[in-house]
């Protein structure tokens, strides 16, 4: 009889397949239409560099953007820290090393693979690798921040439209709502949820066990930092916005930032040095609407990656190196 071992590589070969090639799509579809919209505007990147020359970096808004940036971080590791001390206390000083580790090791591997294996990493107990549960949370945790928030974006554009809702962004907002729902009877249920009868799961139990231990008071603590930390980046968005010189009322500021961040969210990522792409071409759709030119929204988005991306990425990367000589 031929043996069925051969049935699930086959199937999860395949599976490899279709997803890299969809993110390549989408990734294409992203890349073409950034600059299908520079071209339309008969603009180049050339004009992006001219803005980031011109621009004032001793200004208010480019210092509070700066400032921020640690504060975005210091929320993010609070939030790992209320959620990983039940596999192991940790100081914010440790969480704030096991974060930016995490970035930088993210930078380079696919999905979230990289940031839960910095941040476990950088875990001193024998049993770090039950904190797969806590980094779950903690995801989990900052994408419902993001479509909260992006939720009322939505419905308070939609509350502008001059006509009925367009189909697709009622059926849209109301899948988020869904979501939502879901997000919350599933933290009711989290002690269920955990221990699944499904015998092939349960050899993997034990590394998200964690999640079904958390109190409601954890819950809550760790989802006020990821939308306190949601707010902390969206202000830097403002401010990189007006060091460019886009001033919009505040309503359409507002809106705009909401539901860039909530299509950064729910387009599928491809880790191609951590989004970079994405909320580009989002920003540039979501704004285009108010007549914002393409190169100054590219270069507000670009320079948001620099500051809260790539500058924690180069400090990461230092704690990435003290990773390697502890494992030695």
């Amino acid at each position: 009889m031929q043996s069925n071992g051969f049935v699930p590589q086959r199937t999860y070969s395949r599976t490899k397949k279709i997803v890299f090639w969809s993110k390549i799509g989408i990734l294409t579809l992203i890349v073409s239409y950034i600059g299908i919209t520079l071209n339309r505007q008969q603009h180049d990147l050339q004009s992006v560099f001219t803005y980031w020359k011109t621009a004032n970096w001793l200004s208010i808004p480019a210092l509070l953007l700066l400032l921020l940036t640690p504060a975005n971080w210091l929320l993010e590791a609070l939030k790992w820290k209320i959620l990983v001390q039940r596999v192991e206390p940790i100081t914010v000083k440790e969480a704030t090393q096991g974060v930016l580790a995490g970035l930088a090791m993210g930078f380079a591997l696919p999905a979230q693979l990289g940031d839960t294996a910095g941040r476990l990493l950088s875990l001193r107990s024998d049993q770090r690798w039950q904190g797969i549960g806590a980094a779950l949370v903690s995801g989990g945790m900052q994408f419902l921040a993001a479509v909260f928030f992006g939720t009322i974006a939505l419905f308070v554009q939609l509350q502008f439209e001059t006509e009925a809702w367009p189909v697709a962004q009622g059926v849209l907002f109301w899948l988020l709502v869904l979501t939502m729902g879901l997000a919350v009877l599933a933290a009711r249920q989290r002690h269920r949820l955990v221990h699944l009868p499904i015998r092939w799961l349960q050899r993997w139990e034990k590394y998200w066990s964690v999640a079904s231990y958390y109190t409601t008071t954890e819950l809550v603590l760790a989802f006020s930092a990821a939308s306190l930390r949601y707010l902390t980046f969206s202000l830097q968005f403002y401010f990189a916005l007006l060091i460019f010189g886009i001033q919009l009322p505040l309503r359409e500021t507002a809106t705009g930032i909401g539901l860039v961040y909530l299509g950064k969210t729910i387009i599928p990522a491809f880790n191609l040095l951590s989004d970079l792409g994405v909320r580009e071409a989002t920003s540039m759709w979501v704004f285009g609407q108010w007549q914002v030119p393409a190169p100054q929204i590219l270069s507000a988005t670009l320079t948001l990656w620099l500051f809260n991306i790539l500058a924690p990425v180069l400090v990461g990367l230092f704690w990435v190196w003290k990773l390697k000589l502890s494992t030695n």
